[in-house]
C-alpha cells in the first residue's frame, strides 16, 4: 500500500482509469489559459451576473473528476434587459376603448330609450293618479268673514262666477296705513287674477301694486260703476275702482274680458 499523499499535492501518475478522459489539474488549466485573472468589480463583471465565467466543479460521483459547468444567468440581469410593458394611453385597456368607439347610433338610441321610458311612466302616474300640477283650491269664506269682522271697509264678494273659476289663495292682513283683503283666482283659461280690497290711500296703494309702470288707460263702466283701466307690471292689466272708504283692484295677466267678468260680479 502506498503512503498517504498530502491533499494539495498532485499525484505523479495522472493516467485516468480505463474509459475516462484525461483530467487536467486546476493549476494546469490556469497555466494553459495564460493565468488570466478572474473578473471582479473592477472588470465590470459579477460573480453571479451575466459576465460570470464557466467553473470547474466536482462531479456527483465524488471520484475526484472535474467537469465544466456553464453558469446560470442571473434573473435580475435578464429582467434588466427586458423593457417593462407600457399601459395603453389614458390608463385604459385598448380593448375597452375599441368596444366603446364601435357603438352604433342604434345602440345609443336604445340606451336612451331605456332611461326615458321609466321617467315617462313616473310623470304619467304623478299627473294622472296623484293630481300633479293641479292647483289647490281653497275656501275663501274665512278671509271674507275676518275682513267683515274687522269692519275696516265695506267688503264685496264675487257672485255668480262660473265653475271654471277656482280660488287658490285668500288672506286678510293689517298693513301700514290700513288693511288688505286679497283673494287669488285662476280663470277658466288657467290665468291668474287677484282681487284686492283695501283702505290704504290710493296714492300709496296704486304705486305699490302696479309699480311705476302702471299707467291709466281710460275709464270703463261695469255694473253702473265707473272703473279705471290700468297697465301693470309685465303683462298684467288692472281694473281700479276708487271709492271714499276703499279701493278695489282686479289685476292679473288674464284677458280683459275675464277681468271685467270678475269685477262685474262683485256684490
Amino acid at each position: 500500500m502506498d503512503p498517504a499523499q498530502p491533499a494539495d499535492r498532485v499525484p505523479a501518475d495522472q493516467t485516468p482509469p480505463d474509459g475516462q478522459p484525461p483530467v487536467t489539474p486546476t493549476g494546469a488549466t490556469d497555466a494553459v489559459a495564460g493565468s488570466r485573472p478572474s473578473k471582479g468589480p473592477a472588470g465590470g463583471g459579477s460573480a453571479t451576473g451575466a459576465g460570470t465565467e464557466a467553473a470547474l466543479v466536482e462531479t456527483p460521483a465524488g471520484d475526484g473528476d472535474l467537469a465544466l459547468v456553464e453558469p446560470t444567468p442571473d434573473a435580475a440581469a435578464v429582467d434588466a434587459d427586458v423593457p417593462p410593458a407600457r399601459p395603453a394611453a389614458g390608463g385604459r385597456p385598448a380593448g375597452k376603448e375599441k368596444s366603446r368607439s364601435e357603438r352604433s347610433p342604434k345602440d345609443m338610441a336604445l340606451s336612451l330609450l331605456v332611461l326615458l321610458v321609466p321617467i315617462a311612466l313616473l310623470v304619467a302616474f304623478y299627473r294622472g293618479f296623484l293630481g300633479g300640477e293641479q292647483p289647490t283650491v281653497i275656501d275663501a269664506a274665512p278671509a271674507y268673514e275676518q275682513a267683515r269682522a274687522a269692519n275696516a271697509f265695506p267688503v264685496s264678494e264675487p257672485a255668480r262666477l262660473s265653475s271654471g273659476w277656482r280660488t287658490v289663495s285668500a288672506s286678510y292682513r293689517t298693513v301700514e296705513g290700513g288693511a288688505n283683503l286679497r283673494v287669488g283666482y285662476l280663470t277658466p283659461e288657467g290665468r291668474g287674477v287677484q282681487l284686492l280690497q283695501s283702505n290704504v290711500p290710493p296714492e300709496k296703494l296704486l304705486p305699490a301694486e302696479l309699480t311705476a309702470e302702471g299707467q291709466p288707460q281710460g275709464p270703463t263702466d261695469l255694473g253702473g260703476r265707473n272703473w279705471q283701466r290700468y297697465t301693470g307690471r309685465g303683462n298684467d292689466q288692472a281694473l281700479v275702482l276708487l271709492e271714499p272708504n276703499r279701493t278695489i283692484l282686479v289685476i292679473g295677466d288674464a284677458r280683459e274680458n275675464e277681468l271685467r267678468q270678475l269685477a262685474g260680479s262683485l256684490r
